[in-house]
């Protein structure tokens, strides 16, 4: 038998309890667990050129997820893995259009837009979703040690000024830094960080992962799941 209109008036008040009550638990679990992640420091405001030679930065990044990484187009050593492995990402959250990636040439001299527009289409990254920017290199290096807490350093970087090496020391002790050593031959001489960071929302970092350990991109692929609230 159906219910009395007077079972009916009680029952619809208890559905929409139930409902809520359901929604407010799935939200504090996803606020748990992304309140688990936990925070390097904030990434400040930046504006680099980007591939297409626009300008980009923090700005567009405004709201978003997203993965950062230091390369340049001439290293031969952890540059290559970590674009292939970053192109992996890209391929795998397609669609996902709260996510963002982001790669910063430490090799500003060299790497213009046009070559590392070049760089990008070789590696088949979509411009429309993952950054490769360029700048000066003052700003670069600014952005990557004080910014990210990664470590970074040139030939004429390790000519400088004792505070420019207290400034290397610092990134080389912040949380989780690792260098990328080239080789010396190498004409640019940069050693810089091989790893991914990655960005909340808010510009607070929220994880570093070793960018060839399958275990560590795993956790990557987790927590930004998590920051997406997936």
């Amino acid at each position: 038998m159906p219910p009395a209109p007077s079972q009916r008036k009680l029952i619809l008040p208890a559905a929409i309890s139930l409902a809520a009550l359901l929604a407010a638990a799935l939200l504090w679990l996803a606020q748990r667990e992304l309140s688990s992640l936990p925070t390097y420091g904030e990434v400040p405001e930046f504006s680099l050129t980007d591939a297409r030679g626009r300008p980009a930065g923090s700005k567009d990044l405004a709201g978003k997820v997203w993965v950062a990484d230091l390369i340049f187009t001439r290293c031969t050593d952890t540059c290559p893995l970590q674009t292939a492995g970053m192109a992996r990402l890209q391929a795998e959250f397609a669609g996902e259009k709260e996510l963002r990636f982001v790669s910063i040439t430490t090799d500003p001299a060299y790497d213009t837009p046009a070559v590392l527009a070049q760089y990008a289409a070789r590696h088949k990254a979509d411009l429309a979703t993952w950054y490769f920017l360029t700048g000066e290199e003052k700003e670069i290096a600014r952005l990557a040690r004080e910014g990210f807490r990664l470590a970074f350093a040139t030939r004429s970087s390790r000519r400088e000024a004792p505070r420019a090496r207290l400034d290397r020391a610092w990134a080389a002790l912040a949380p989780r830094a690792a260098f990328a050593h080239h080789d010396e031959k190498h004409p640019a001489e940069i050693s810089h960080s091989s790893r991914f960071v990655l960005v909340d929302r808010g510009r607070r970092i929220r994880g570093y992962y070793m960018s060839g350990e399958p275990e560590s991109l795993q956790k990557l692929r987790r927590d930004i799941r998590n920051l997406l609230g997936r």
